[in-house]
């Protein structure tokens, strides 16, 4: 990458939801992108509960479902209270201990991110909070405007492109993630283009 300055850089928004172990392969992969692309990443939520709102699901996905509010929930109330700064801050945390740490009780998950990134522990309150439920709903409604609902997390946006993917494991690192960012970003904005897939052969690999 070119040595620029942030207001000469690509903006790019990455859509996530934080319980999504593919969504956090991808974001991995847009972090490496941004070392040797000219763009600029902004991370912003989006909600597996909200996408699948009414939607006929097995008895177990419904419980992940209901566990999924909590981590977006706070980080919205992070953003909101505390500053944008956090959002990206708290997925790393969170993230990191869900993805690659494997920890399975999100409760303390979350507490213990917020330790972390020094944020009050009394912000886990919003875990079951709906009080800033619309600012998240607003957040995702963004998201999908340019993708529709036939997708999942992530979404990419870059200007008035807006792409569900890529689904990556591992994540490309240097150069190789920089290619594969310069053929998303050819597909995604190409009028007309539609998908691009394969069955998938192995799990998110954390490294």
């Amino acid at each position: 990458m070119t040595e620029n300055t942030e207001s000469t850089l690509t903006p790019v928004s990455f859509y996530f939801d934080p319980t999504c172990p593919w969504a956090w392969m991808t974001s991995r992969w847009i972090l490496e992108a941004q070392q040797v692309r000219d763009i600029n990443v902004t991370f912003k939520v989006m909600s597996l509960a909200v996408l699948n709102e009414g939607r006929d699901l097995s008895p177990e996905y419904q419980e992940h479902l209901r566990t999924a509010w909590w981590g977006v929930r706070v980080i919205v109330a992070a953003r909101e209270l505390h500053g944008e700064e956090y959002v990206r801050r708290l997925y790393d945390a969170i993230g990191t201990r869900l993805h690659p740490g494997q920890q399975k009780d999100r409760m303390e998950v979350i507490k213990a991110s917020l330790a972390e990134v020094g944020l009050p522990a009394d912000l886990i309150r919003f875990a079951e909070s709906d009080e800033y439920d619309e600012q998240l709903r607003e957040s995702h409604a963004e998201a999908m405007r340019l993708v529709g609902n036939d997708v999942g997390t992530p979404v990419i946006v870059v200007g008035d492109v807006g792409f569900f993917g890529p689904v990556i494991s591992p994540a490309p690192k240097g150069e190789a993630a920089g290619r594969l960012w310069d053929g998303v970003l050819l597909v995604g904005g190409t009028p007309g283009f539609y998908e691009i897939k394969r069955t998938r052969t192995t799990g998110p690999i954390f490294d």
